[in-house]
């Protein structure tokens, strides 16, 4: 079918589909875009394999079962903020308390084993049962992790400054409970019935470093709510659109809660596993933790804003910047450039978390 052009009479042929004088994208174009979207999918997977090719070119004793043991241990404690941290991030928020809460949670059991819970008026001190120090460490951090999520929803706090605060205040208590010192000897006292606690950080089951097996099971059991549970499909739908989460019926402000308690109970493990590793409880355990896990998530695949994203990229994001600095410091880096080098992985993650989101919004369009 055809028009005639009313100024100058010539025919004109209609185009079969699109606003005049747009270009409809071929096949191969949006092949390429799918490519590239499925490459930055999988960033972390390549950038792991990349990374021990790598090390295991230039150190011999890189993939040695003794070393790859060693690092999967090392990896499992940042595996475990990430998965805390890919919970808040995944509803758009962040928690930049989880490395205080870290150095909180080893100094608060540091404080119960080492001293004990003082009680001037029965003129007594009460030494606790390990596992019951551990359980109680662990409700603290979810205390924590509730309070930052309570300021967050009841008074509309940003997330980023709400748990900034939270930050300076768990750090400050756990410099508060030792004056600054450190909790040497954790092993406990036989005749006080509170040893144990190296278990969970230097203890084996079946062969495999505790650590390894509480990344496993932590990992696992999110995944498993993330994808399989209605909880985790409304972590996603608030991330992805609060407003319409809100419409839908969805109870936005508990969402926000829960993930904030799981956030400080990721936290709170990680740093017994760290107190229990060293076997000695240390206040400024932790620093800048809130910043290794914010760049394992992102890496792994989860938007900065919410709503997209996976627990398993989050872990193998973790892996990457574990593996890389277990890397490192076995070929000798310096110290001082390990941290120019994860300076510049956090900024490299951000990036590469843009550029997704800018092909995929393309690709939508050109689908359009």
């Amino acid at each position: 079918m055809s028009k005639v052009s009313p100024t100058t009479g010539a025919e004109l042929k209609e185009k079969p589909t699109g606003q005049p004088g747009e270009k409809k994208p071929t096949a191969s174009l949006l092949q390429r875009k799918g490519v590239g979207t499925l490459l930055l999918q999988l960033r972390a997977f390549i950038a792991l394999f990349l990374i021990v090719i790598i090390f295991a070119f230039l150190s011999p004793n890189f993939l040695t079962p003794g070393n790859i043991v060693i690092s999967i241990n090392h990896a499992s404690i940042y595996a475990i903020l990430a998965i805390g941290m890919a919970f808040t991030i995944l509803t758009g928020g962040i928690d930049l308390s989880v490395g205080s809460i870290v150095g909180l949670a080893g100094m608060l059991a540091g404080y119960l084993i080492y001293q004990g819970l003082a009680l001037p008026m029965f003129g007594v001190i009460v030494y606790f049962n390990v596992w019951v120090i551990v359980i109680g460490t662990l409700i603290v951090g979810i205390l924590i992790g509730l309070l930052s999520g309570w300021v967050i929803t009841r008074f509309n706090v940003v997330p980023f400054i709400a748990t900034l605060g939270m930050l300076y205040i768990a750090r400050g208590f756990a410099l508060l409970i030792s004056n600054g010192a450190t909790y040497p000897n954790l092993a406990g006292d036989p005749a006080l019935e509170n040893t144990g606690f190296p278990f969970l950080g230097s203890g084996q089951i079946l062969g495999i470093p505790t650590p390894i097996w509480l990344m496993a099971v932590t990992g696992i059991f999110a995944a498993f709510v993330a994808t399989r549970t209605p909880f985790g499909r409304r972590v996603y739908a608030v991330g992805g659109n609060q407003r319409a989460a809100e419409l839908a019926g969805i109870r936005v402000n508990r969402i926000k809660l829960i993930v904030y308690a799981i956030s400080g109970f990721c936290a709170a493990l990680a740093g017994l596993i760290i107190a229990s590793q060293l076997q000695a409880a240390q206040p400024n355990a932790g620093n800048t933790y809130e910043l290794t896990a914010i760049a394992a998530v992102v890496l792994g695949g989860t938007s900065l804003f919410g709503g997209r994203g996976s627990i398993g990229g989050s872990i193998i994001g973790a892996f990457v910047i574990s593996v890389l600095g277990d890397g490192m410091v076995l070929i000798g880096v310096s110290e001082f450039w390990q941290m120019v080098v994860k300076g510049i992985v956090i900024i490299l993650a951000v990036v590469i978390d843009q550029v997704q989101v800018r092909i995929q919004r393309r690709a939508a369009q050109a689908k359009a």
